[in-house]
């Protein structure tokens, strides 16, 4: 190839991001980031300017839950990558692709201790304990082999972030070969062996009470999912990542219970369970174990999964749709009984309704409403915060990369700039944000971004309870005087008219039916406050 003696290995860099399909990056231009941004214009790579490197981790975040290709961040060295390790830890927490791509100080200088602007001891050590593999370029030949071994991360094993430090001088650098073009392809995930695969065909032909738990890694293998459950019989559960994989009304679709005393109580009753593509974590759960009795079959691209917290009886390391389809094929429809399977799962329906605390009715209500006035294809992105604790569960999803949670570690302040990502990832699906007080205000800076970037509608419901409820509710449960948990906060009528928000402020439940109605509506972005004590008052008089 001929060699282009104009191009910079920052230049080359994104020709060769675009070239692997890359179409969105978020971040914040700084002075160690330049040739980045040399590279940009023409590339037909988006730049989606955030107002905080965090919100640049989490749209990315949020772009990579829906779309399901990875989502790109550029940040500076230094505090850069600092401010984006919070959302680098999330994606490698809930298994999502990301790519952050990140200036360091001139080769000469590394840990050194110079002083130099932006300057870390060892800047590759702050994310390696948060990424699929985080490498430092010492050469502009370096970027097209680690570019090519993160891709091969994102379609080839367990999807999780990497971070790649480019130094100044390799940034800036004048590129020996133009390698732009070279992208590289992945092996696929494949499938487990025929020998594995029958044994795990012939202990799910024969359970009587066969279960499913499905997560993340199981989104591309909806129609597989559905089909084996229908063959078997089976109860399907997910995971809060997995929320979507049947359909609401479909008779084995038992949602994300497992977190409730009925869920546990049933998978109880199975002798034998098939998870897929979960890790089954506690957070998924918020029980320390489930009481699985039954022979476990796991189906997984993560081989650490297989012997961990829940031994498997038989593990199945491969790709979650080629080997349900695989399965699909080896097996006859099952003699279990369907239809007591249905009724378990009617039970359970009606059974967490009837098991709400007053707080939940509450929640229970409001959530009624958003399920009964968003659009169908509606992207909702829930903070930490107990409006979303209960939906994770009482919310049924319509379809899988709809519901969008920081389930594993658990970060305040994702919800927003999620959103904004999802919404830039899916234009034409609309957005809505589900979000406390408390969580809003660590990120409330990216409606900035929302405004001058979306054109269709993105509505934030702002559930106040002007506290930081849950934190209140766990000390008083614990005899613990409330400290730091009841903030004064703003007015945040006046702070979303200042960043050019349509405001709502409903103060019943029927008003907020039709807030939401008006703001789907929107072309851009509304903020609805809806305030906790306005929805008791309405509803108890």
């Amino acid at each position: 190839m001929q060699t282009d003696k104009t191009l910079t290995g920052g230049q080359a860099l994104v020709r060769l991001l675009a070239n692997y399909g890359v179409d969105t990056v978020f971040g914040i231009p700084g002075v160690h980031t330049l040739e980045l941004y040399r590279g940009l214009p023409g590339s037909n790579i988006r730049h989606v300017l955030t107002r905080h490197e965090q919100g640049a981790g989490f749209m990315a975040d949020g772009y990579a839950r829906v779309t399901g290709k990875p989502g790109v961040c550029f940040v500076i060295s230094g505090p850069g990558v600092t401010n984006a390790a919070t959302p680098i830890g999330q994606a490698y927490a809930d298994s999502i692709p990301m790519l952050v791509i990140s200036s360091v100080n001139n080769s000469d200088s590394l840990g050194k201790g110079w002083g130099s602007l932006h300057e870390t001891q060892d800047q590759r050590a702050i994310t390696a304990p948060i990424t699929a593999f985080s490498a430092l370029a010492l050469h502009t030949d370096d970027l097209p082999e680690l570019v090519a071994r993160a891709f091969a991360v994102f379609n080839s094993e367990r999807p999780r972030p990497v971070h790649i430090s480019i130094p100044l001088d390799v940034m800036s650098a004048l590129v020996t070969r133009d390698w732009s073009a070279e992208v590289r392809q992945a092996p696929s995930r494949g499938r487990p062996s025929a020998e594995v695969l029958n044994d795990a065909a012939q202990r799910l032909q024969a359970a009587k009470r066969p279960m499913i738990i499905a997560g993340g890694g199981a989104l591309a293998a909806t129609a597989e999912i559905q089909q084996l459950s229908e063959k078997l019989g089976a109860v399907v559960f997910t995971s809060v990542a997995g929320k979507g994989i049947l359909a609401p009304a479909h008779p084995l679709n038992a949602g994300s219970t497992l977190c409730l005393a009925p869920g546990w109580e049933l998978i109880s009753q199975a002798d034998v369970v098939l998870a897929v593509g979960t890790e089954m974590a506690d957070t998924d759960f918020w029980r320390e174990r489930l009481p699985i009795t039954g022979e476990l079959l796991r189906i997984d691209i993560d081989s650490r999964k297989f012997n961990d917290f829940y031994p498997c009886t038989v593990a199945l390391r491969g790709d979650a749709q080629q080997t349900l389809a695989a399965l699909n094929e080896l097996l006859l429809d099952s003699n279990s009984d369907q239809q007591l399977a249905q009724q378990a799962v009617s039970d359970i329906r009606t059974a967490v309704r009837a098991q709400h605390e007053p707080l939940q009715r509450v929640h229970q209500a409001i959530l009624d409403v958003v399920d009964q006035v968003m659009p169908a294809n509606t992207v909702i992105s829930a903070d930490m915060t107990q409006l979303g604790y209960t939906g994770n569960y009482a919310l049924t999803s319509r379809a899988v990369r709809s519901w969008l949670h920081p389930t594993g570690y658990g970060t305040l302040g994702y919800a927003l700039p999620a959103a904004i990502g999802a919404k830039l990832g899916a234009p034409q699906r609309p957005g809505l944000v589900l979000v406390g007080d408390g969580g809003f205000l660590y990120t409330a800076q990216e409606l900035a971004t929302a405004t001058e970037e979306l054109d269709s509608p993105l509505v934030v419901l702002l559930w106040n309870n002007n506290a930081l409820g849950q934190i209140r509710d766990d000390m008083l449960d614990l005899d613990i005087e409330p400290i730091g948990v009841l903030p004064r906060n703003p007015d945040f009528q006046l702070l979303g008219q200042a960043f050019g928000c349509v405001m709502h402020k409903p103060n019943s439940l029927a008003a907020l039916a039709e807030s939401l109605k008006t703001a789907f509506a929107l072309p851009g972005v509304s903020l609805v406050e809806l305030n906790y004590i306005d929805v008791l008052d309405a509803e108890n008089t």
